[in-house]
């Protein structure tokens, strides 16, 4: 059988310059040192929501699941409960996890489900041509706020900490080696990883001269220290002018919601047939 090089002949449509195709390859080169590692690619569930980042489903050469907008947690929770032995991840647009998906972020980051969120964080709308999300910032003219907006972002690195998770990340598109590796620590942390990921959306909110300009690689940072993190967190709010720190923020070892769930009665093959028995009954 011919090595499989985990990216689909599907016609690319992101346009030029998009910060996708980093976030693409990333995710490629991390799924592919699981696969080197032993660990089947027929086990690696993708789950999308709707936006540019979806199109990820189409790009990438493993299972996926297209998700309505801002679903894509409670699918990827629901497959991992069903099959724990599963290695499930998402790809989110921030308008996707940080606005109609916010409830559902929340709710796994406090429950640490085993699964790995992945936010395209291009702080617009750009499927539907530049809109504003939670992330843009204050006074960004958009199609539906061509006068600025008039409300301040909020920061997802400070919610998830709130909110109870275990591994907290930030890469940018800027710095895809550096990305790579988060992309590869949080597939392999045991819980609820979150990588919030700022990239450019090329078309209608290009700021990668920002990031260049204000990014730094966290060193010198314990990320066991929780205080220590809510620091490096707010030091940049995602509207003003400071350093922005990217890196791994946050990990914390903690008990695993799948894993207080009696799994050990059922064999793979139980719930093959479980599964033949649902569908043989909907027919």
């Amino acid at each position: 059988m011919a090595e499989r090089t985990l990216i689909t002949g599907t016609q690319n449509t992101w346009c030029p310059g998009c910060g996708n195709f980093t976030i693409q390859f990333a995710l490629r080169n991390a799924i592919q040192k699981l696969a080197d590692e032993g660990v089947p690619l027929e086990t690696i569930v993708l789950v999308t929501g709707i936006g540019c980042h979806a199109k990820m489903a189409d790009y990438l050469d493993i299972n996926s699941f297209y998700s309505i907008h801002g679903r894509t947690i409670p699918v990827a929770t629901g497959i991992k409960l069903a099959n724990p032995e599963l290695t499930v991840l998402c790809c989110a647009g921030d308008g996707d996890a940080y606005a109609e998906g916010l409830d559902h972020l929340v709710f796994a980051a406090k429950r640490n489900s085993d699964i790995t969120v992945i936010v395209h964080n291009n702080r617009v709308y750009g499927l539907t041509t530049g809109q504003y999300t939670p992330t843009s910032p204050l006074g960004f003219r958009g199609r539906s706020t061509p006068g600025g907006t008039i409300e301040p972002p909020f920061n997802p690195l400070s919610l998830m900490l709130t909110s109870g998770a275990g591994f907290i990340a930030r890469g940018t598109t800027r710095r895809m080696k550096e990305l790579e590796d988060l992309i590869s620590r949080g597939l392999r942390y045991r819980g609820f990883a979150f990588i919030d990921v700022l990239q450019i959306c090329a078309s209608y909110f290009n700021v990668g001269e920002l990031y260049d300009r204000q990014g730094y690689a966290l060193s010198g940072h314990d990320p066991a220290d929780f205080e220590a993190a809510c620091r490096k967190a707010e030091e940049w709010d995602y509207n003003r002018d400071a350093p922005i720190g990217f890196g791994l923020f946050y990990r914390q070892e903690k008990p695993v919601f799948e894993e207080q769930f009696d799994h050990r009665r059922l064999t793979a093959a139980d719930r093959e047939d479980m599964i033949r028995a649902i569908l043989a009954a909907k027919r």
